[in-house]
């Protein structure tokens, strides 16, 4: 998983555009949303679109669940991996 994690971080960063951080400085635990990462709604729409294309996965689910989901990057790593068996 730390190599999902790690992908994700740099999918993050270059898919935001984020020129403040980089995928080294992103935590695996820390939340993506308001506190900590700071994303907001619109990044998490554009996150959602590059996952889709990368991993030929659509993140699908109640409100809550796209939020625990969405919640960490670790948070994210899992449901890609529970998705994707060969990885």
């Amino acid at each position: 998983m730390p190599n999902l994690e790690n992908e994700l971080k740099e999918l993050i960063v270059k898919a935001l555009d984020l020129e403040d951080i980089t995928p080294a400085e992103i935590d695996s635990d820390e939340p993506l949303f308001v506190e900590g990462l700071g994303l907001d709604s619109i990044d998490g729409l554009e996150l959602g679109v590059a996952i889709r294309k990368k991993y030929k996965i659509k993140v699908q689910g109640s409100k809550e669940e796209i939020r625990a989901i969405f919640r960490t990057v670790r948070s994210l790593a899992r449901y890609l991996e529970r998705q994707e068996p060969e990885r």
